[in-house]
């Protein structure tokens, strides 16, 4: 017999779900201060809340002792691991991998389309009444590194070959072939990035990625080149980017940064060069119908003993972590 089940949307509200399930309705409210909906050790799948804060999202995990499943609604888990210790083990943990790939590779494209269009200058000068014209590169003809080629950068291809790119080089771990061509090991990278005339930045933030694209990295991106990082923040080496930014080398388009939020006064704010968007990737309409699909299914395997999508890890453990007892 399963224990309760937590989630962030009403369960009369998720279409599919099997019947014969505890559920309990908990986004942690407004300010992560919403009571909870039942006892935490009673519950054993956990659907953490979109959208909050790390303490809304993992507060409660220390106290649930029969858990079994974490599933997050994000693609990336790197808020979530660091809160394991505090669970039992065998705990799986899921991502929602699939559920942000329409909405993040949609505005992938839109920062690409509108910093090399120049947009961001279109608005500045429609804001103060002036008639700017120019000459702009376009998207078609560029080569397009699209670096961490998982769901998402599958995506982001999907919708780049409309677009009459030359090439599309895609690079991830490790090589493999997949329909669309030959995927590139990471330790490739540094002889590829000459190629690409855009940059997109989709892998997951790990301790091996962090700072991935380093001063190094970024030295080796062509002149006039366009870095757009929709992954994570930390995966870019804010430090060095800003030095690129300010020699005017090279061009960037941001949906995340480190720090995050940009706190007011940031250089990054006022760098040239750079077009910022506040982590938007995945708020959007195509996230709420695709999250309760998730679900539905990620249950419905639950409910029938089935192997879960989408698992992450399994968490061995540590010495004084919560067990059942």
């Amino acid at each position: 017999m399963t224990g309760d089940v937590w989630l962030p949307f009403p369960p009369d509200e998720i279409e599919g779900l099997p019947k014969g399930l505890n559920c309990h309705f908990w986004d942690g409210g407004e300010d992560g201060r919403t009571p909870y909906p039942a006892d935490p050790a009673d519950c054993s799948f956990f659907v953490v809340p979109y959208l909050k804060r790390p303490s809304v999202k993992t507060g409660a995990l220390p106290l649930m002792r029969r858990l079994e499943v974490i599933q997050t609604l994000t693609a990336g888990v790197d808020d979530i691991l660091p809160a394991l210790e505090s669970v039992r083990p065998g705990v799986r943990l899921c991502n929602a991998r699939g559920v942000h790939d329409a909405s993040t590779a949609e505005l992938a494209l839109t920062l690409i389309l509108a910093s090399l269009r120049g947009v961001p200058d279109f608005v500045r000068s429609q804001d103060k009444g002036a008639w700017e014209s120019g000459f702009r590169p376009a998207l078609a003809d560029r080569t397009v590194l699209v670096l961490g080629y998982g769901s998402i950068g599958a995506a982001i291809e999907d919708r780049l070959l409309p677009f009459e790119v030359s090439r599309v080089i895609r690079v991830a771990r490790s090589a493999r072939v997949t329909a669309h061509g030959p995927v590139h090991a990471l330790d490739e990278l540094p002889g590829l990035l000459p190629e690409a005339d855009v940059v997109v930045v989709a892998t997951p933030l790990t301790e091996q990625t962090r700072h991935l694209v380093d001063r190094d990295i970024l030295s080796r991106m062509k002149d006039g080149a366009l870095l757009v990082n929709i992954a994570r923040g930390a995966v870019v080496d804010t430090d060095a980017l800003l030095a690129e930014l300010r020699s005017g080398r090279l061009g960037a388009a941001l949906d995340v940064t480190d720090p995050e939020p940009l706190p007011e006064g940031h250089p990054l704010w006022s760098a040239p060069g750079v077009l910022i968007s506040p982590h938007m990737g995945g708020p959007s309409t195509a996230f709420l119908p695709r999250a309760k699909r998730l679900l539905a299914a990620q249950l419905t395997r639950y409910a029938a003993g089935e192997p879960l999508e989408n698992v992450v890890l399994v968490h061995p453990g540590r010495p004084g972590a919560n067990q059942e007892g």
